[in-house]
């Protein structure tokens, strides 16, 4: 994935470089609600571009380099589903 603020495209966090995706479960809260109903249905080897608003992601809290009340834009590509 690579994450960037949605009002100037500053990025934030990537991993498109790592040896190793990012792993979660989706639909139990452990990535922001917008990753989680954003990424619903994706197939293996799927891409999705995630327009976020602050409220899916993290609201008025700042978090790292993610100012409060920030809009969000993800490009994600699914690598493998585990079951």
């Amino acid at each position: 994935y690579y994450g960037a603020l949605a009002t100037n495209g500053t990025e934030f966090d990537q991993n498109f470089n790592a040896t190793t995706g990012f792993a979660f479960q989706l639909g139990v809260g452990q990535v922001i609600k917008g990753w989680d109903e954003g990424l619903v249905g994706i197939k293996v080897g799927g891409t999705r571009l995630l327009v976020i608003p602050a409220n899916l992601a993290y609201g008025n809290q700042a978090t790292g380099s993610i100012p409060a009340n920030s809009a969000l834009v993800f490009f994600v590509k699914l690598l493998r589903i585990h079951s």
